[in-house]
């Protein structure tokens, strides 16, 4: 299997009948296990519902944005967040062209609502995205 991250992280290997027989003798490890497993199902049905249901890329990426801003720390000048996609990425999830990121992307820093700069996100004004998405 191939995965890529978004953020740096640290991975380790267990064989899957190593897994199942820790889960099978551990059930309190098996309850948490399944839950993980429901709250990461119901969070990607949520971003495709979300995705899905938007009417404009901008309202597509303004999603995004605000979801990672989850993850991102509060600065005197908005929420910094470190990007570690490029534009191709990013429209690939959102489901459109890394030139409409390009775009899209540029009128959020005209509008002051956000600014790329290399792997540095910084928004600058989320009620703005809120408003944009509708929240």
């Amino acid at each position: 299997m191939t995965a890529e991250t978004l953020q740096p992280c640290q991975l380790d290997f267990v064989k899957r009948d190593d897994f199942l027989k820790f889960l099978q003798g551990h059930a309190d490890a098996c309850l948490q296990a399944a839950q993980h497993l429901s709250e990461n199902c119901q969070s990607a049905y949520e971003m495709i519902r979300s995705l899905g249901l938007s009417h404009s890329v901008s309202e597509k990426l303004a999603r995004l944005l605000l979801e990672w801003a989850s993850d991102g720390e509060e600065t005197n000048e908005g929420i910094r967040i470190k990007i570690a996609l490029t534009h191709e990425e990013i429209a690939q999830l959102i489901g459109t062209s890394r030139e409409t990121v390009t775009r899209v992307l540029g009128e959020f820093r005209e509008k002051e609502f956000a600014h790329l700069r290399g792997s540095t996100l910084l928004i600058c004004n989320k009620a703005a995205l809120e408003k944009l998405i509708g929240a």
